[in-house]
């Protein structure tokens, strides 16, 4: 018999980052993707997208990721939950009015030493000014870098409920927590850290604007727009100010019904229906600019990607 998983991952909610310059980073989320402040709370800011959802906290510290944060059913109960993941020596922390929208917060941290934060009954929380930018729809996904992709993929599917969606090869697992390809990845590489996170455009257009966005900004696109082949989402890729590798995308692929185990068929699909799998070789994208044409700096980032 199958055990359940402890917490089934529902929704990608946000992701908190240290920064050495929060201002600047604040300047960056506000003028190039379209976030909104919501508040202040000491060195702390939070920033939520048009649609009134919490998406970032700031922190002051060395550029890195803090934390990732997922909704989980209201039908959980959480104190159980957190006596289950304190039993499987996750190290749980139950926290009350931890940020703005959130009523309680069970926080934990995984294997590999990343933070993990659950959260339930969250209400709206409008930015506190016009919101700028690029307006993207929504956080999307975080991948994360791993020396185990397989063992990352294996406690996240019976720890966490999340579902293989694709590999390339052996070196980079796609996994979905809702219907979306994706919402967290792991990718090989020596040690854990973070490897790239995404915001979601509305479609086409949005995405062209994107680029002439960022071109005034003086960010250049690294790598884009191709569409990938895994998950068959259109993507652009740049540099945040904290040097971190920021994902654009839209049209992300679907799967609207587990037991069908298929994904929402769509026009570019090669494979009919299309359904996880491994990618082996070369190409792997349906168009678009190859990832080893980038400049030194960023192919070694996404050298993993190919």
């Amino acid at each position: 018999m199958t055990q359940a998983p402890i917490a089934r991952f529902t929704r990608l909610r946000h992701a908190t980052f240290t920064s050495p310059d929060p201002e600047r980073l604040l300047d960056y989320y506000r003028g190039v993707i379209g976030l909104g402040l919501v508040a202040r709370d000491g060195d702390r800011i939070f920033l939520a997208s048009d649609s009134e959802q919490l998406s970032l906290v700031i922190e002051p510290g060395d550029a890195a990721l803090s934390s990732i944060a997922f909704e989980i059913s209201p039908e959980v109960q959480i104190e159980a939950l957190g006596a289950a993941l304190k039993q499987a020596d996750l190290r749980p922390e139950l926290r009350s009015d931890p940020l703005p929208g959130v009523s309680r917060l069970l926080s934990f941290t995984d294997p590999e030493g990343t933070r993990f934060e659950l959260i339930q009954s969250w209400t709206p929380t409008p930015a506190q000014e016009r919101i700028g930018g690029l307006a993207v729809a929504k956080l999307g996904h975080v991948a994360l870098r791993t020396p185990d992709p397989k063992a990352a993929s294996e406690f996240y599917a019976k720890v966490m409920g999340l579902r293989v969606s694709d590999w390339i090869e052996d070196r980079f697992v796609f996994m979905r927590s809702g219907f979306e390809h994706h919402t967290l990845n792991f990718a090989l590489a020596p040690g854990r850290g973070l490897h790239h996170f995404a915001f979601e455009l509305r479609g086409p257009d949005h995405m062209h604007r994107a680029c002439d966005h960022l071109a005034r900004h003086k960010l250049p696109v690294l790598w884009g727009p191709v569409r990938h082949g895994p998950g068959h989402n259109t993507a652009i890729y740049h540099r945040n100010p904290d040097g971190h590798l920021v994902e654009l995308f839209h049209d992300l692929d679907r799967m609207v019904d587990e037991e069908l185990g298929y994904f929402e068929p769509r026009p570019w699909h090669r494979d009919r229906p299309q359904r996880p799998k491994i990618w082996v070789g070369l190409p792997r994208d349906v168009w678009g600019m190859p990832p080893r044409r980038l400049n030194a700096r960023s192919s070694r980032v996404s050298a993993i990607m190919t």
